[in-house]
């Protein structure tokens, strides 16, 4: 096989059909689509298992899961499974280009590339919006856009040699959904070429536009604070020297940026506690624009009334009353 497609399947029965669709009509031949049923309880499996009968001769199959395991463990199986010679995460909510697999497929194979990635669209109700990503020139530089935060880690813009996986032991966090994606940095540590295609071939759904914040639980907040120092870790004993620290210190910033737009108190001072020692990194975050980086240093000098005032004004009146 060519490529393994790893599809998790959970609460996505409004818009399966279209995904499904969409994989089964890819121009690339040896192609496995494996579809991994996280317990599911609408009829996403149904509907599903409608498109796939009208295409018989894919190598498609359905895998179930005795009990749901989440989005990670998901996507573990599928890896479990696979044989192609690369793997393709793909969200079941989203929908892909008919030519993604062999345009990706075959950069990949020019390029001898373990990691390649595509441009995508944000697809809104109504509208779309093109999304670039940035080139490299190696897969030390890729892995600096990565944890610098100009490059998104998305699992779904990029498929990566299923070697990375094994050969580096390398796994989704089972358990832990937060920033369960962060694990592309992972691999990205363990490539040694890359590659990318400069067309948008992914659409990335966002119905809900207006939702600029969103809270949630301790439970979900410790979770990524594990998985981000799992991810640190990993890529600290991946690359011994000082060429990335840095970036490290970006990617931990990157990391709590959000605390600072929820407008809740208690997120202002959860920012100030999540790793202090990159704040004097704030600066030396160009990617960042001066809005961002000056909330930063606000929060940073405890002048938390400004970010809580740019709440207010920019989040709850322009994004929720004026832009709504």
């Amino acid at each position: 096989m060519k490529v393994s497609v790893i599809i998790p399947i959970y609460g996505v029965e409004a818009y399966i059909e279209r995904c499904a669709q969409t994989l089964m009509m890819q121009t690339l031949e040896d192609v496995e689509f494996i579809f991994v049923n996280d317990c599911t309880r609408d009829k996403s499996v149904e509907r599903l298992e409608a498109v796939l009968a009208k295409y018989p001769h894919r190598d498609a199959k359905i895998v179930h899961h005795e009990q749901n395991k989440g989005l990670p463990s998901a996507r573990n199986t599928g890896l479990a499974l696979a044989k192609g010679d690369y793997i393709f995460h793909c969200d079941a909510d989203d929908f892909v280009e008919h030519n993604y697999l062999e345009l990706m497929y075959n950069e990949a194979q020019q390029r001898d590339a373990d990691i390649v990635w595509c441009d995508w669209y944000l697809t809104f109700e109504n509208s779309e919006r093109y999304m670039s990503t940035p080139q490299a020139q190696s897969a030390r530089e890729a892995l600096k856009l990565l944890l610098d935060g100009s490059m998104k880690f998305n699992v779904w813009n990029k498929i990566a040699r299923r070697s990375l996986y094994e050969d580096n032991n390398i796994r989704f966090p089972d358990g832990r959904s937060m920033g369960e994606d962060m694990t592309m940095i992972a691999l990205a540590a363990c490539a040694k070429k890359v590659g990318s295609v400069h067309t948008a071939l992914y659409h990335y759904i966002r119905i809900n536009s207006s939702a600029m914040t969103q809270n949630y639980s301790e439970e979900k907040l410790l979770e990524l604070r594990a998985n981000v120092d799992q991810i640190i870790n990993f890529v600290k004993h991946k690359v011994v020297d000082d060429s990335i620290a840095v970036e490290i210190e970006l990617f931990k910033l990157n990391t709590k940026l959000p605390f600072l737009f929820s407008g809740l108190k208690s997120d202002l001072k959860r920012w100030q506690e999540w790793y202090p020692e990159s704040n004097k990194y704030i600066t030396q975050n160009k990617n960042q624009s001066f809005r961002t980086r000056f909330l930063q240093l606000c929060a940073k000098y405890h002048l938390t009334f400004v970010n809580r005032l740019y709440y207010l004004l920019v989040q709850r009146l322009i994004y929720g009353v004026i832009f709504r």
